[in-house]
């Protein structure tokens, strides 16, 4: 009987490692640019989609959102969005083509920066990554909390590369005045050797262009081109992620794995406050509940002494 009790200890601490090892990530969408943004969500084929496909935030405004431990997905910022007299929904950067707030399984018409996640993929990492290989049409930064792992750092796109775009790139305004994006070469000019297809379907053929190598010097961290894993593919474990439109050039890029503290504004917003002279854009503070690496240790711990009482008492009994 006792030894059927410890096992049955040891089942429920089992249940409990596997359920802080693969708990559900948060993501928070910090918004520091001058306007309103409107994110964009797109779970990956086959993956069930998250609570919410698209919102609206307003400057200086952040939002959190759960997702399941096996998401992935995308998402981006929409710019200039708002409805017509037919009261469709339209934005002019980043569209979804859903004609509503809510995406609903839309993708990003190009050119928009994108940040893309598989959750728990091999070896149970995450693997993130900001891509221009779309375009561009905001800064982004995506910076890892709490996690672990030797690639587990911070990416994306500081720099207004609206401000860079050669002119056969640039996507202007309707009045023509202010350039709002700007296009891949792929998109501009659909030549293979610039979308890395037909015969230049592969790393050793495709190389990066003089226009991807401008996306690259602007921001060396992000996908410049289909080809660019070296410098642009990131991987952690058991880490929050916030996702910050128009970061701060000064902001350092580093993850964080002891936050600063927050100011919230009521509801699931939360704004980033900056404390020194390390500043991290949208940290959250994990110390009021268990962190999910924290989670992992104690259930460890708890079924590795349980394990060694069963042991125990079954050399007693024999």
């Amino acid at each position: 009987m006792r030894l059927f009790s410890l096992v049955a200890l040891f089942l429920a601490s089992s249940d409990l490692f596997l359920s802080g090892a693969y708990s559900s990530a948060t993501f928070t969408f910090t918004n520091k640019c001058d306007q309103t943004i409107w994110p964009g969500i797109l779970s990956n084929a086959g993956v069930a989609p998250l609570g919410t496909t698209g919102f609206a935030l307003q400057k200086g405004e952040s939002r959190t959102i759960q997702a399941p431990s096996s998401w992935g997905g995308r998402f981006w910022g929409r710019t200039y969005c708002a409805e017509d007299s037919a009261g469709k929904f339209a934005c002019v950067t980043g569209d979804c083509g859903s004609g509503t707030l809510e995406c609903s399984g839309g993708n990003a018409a190009p050119p928009a920066t994108l940040a893309e996640f598989t959750l728990n993929g091999d070896g149970g990492m995450d693997f993130f990554d900001v891509s221009l290989v779309d375009g561009y049409n905001l800064p982004m930064l995506v910076v890892p909390q709490g996690g672990s792992g030797a690639n587990c750092s911070a990416t994306g796109c500081r720099v207004d590369v609206n401000g860079l775009c050669p002119s056969a790139l640039k996507v202007t305004s309707a009045e023509g005045e202010a350039v709002v994006a700007c296009k891949s070469a792929c998109e501009a000019f659909g030549e293979p050797e610039y979308c890395c297809s037909g015969a230049f379907g592969t790393p050793d053929v495709c190389k990066p262009s003089s226009y991807s190598e401008m996306f690259k010097g602007a921001c060396p961290t992000a996908y410049s081109y289909a080809y660019d894993d070296k410098t642009s593919t990131f991987t952690c474990s058991g880490a929050d992620y916030v996702i910050t439109f128009c970061p701060s050039p000064t902001t350092s890029q580093k993850s964080s794995s002891t936050p600063p503290s927050t100011v919230s504004n009521g509801g699931d917003q939360t704004q980033p406050a900056t404390d020194g002279s390390m500043v991290y854009d949208g940290a959250l503070d994990f110390s009021g509940s268990a962190h999910p690496i924290h989670r992992v240790h104690v259930a460890v711990t708890v079924a590795v002494a349980i394990l060694t009482a069963i042991l125990q008492v079954r050399c007693q009994l024999l």
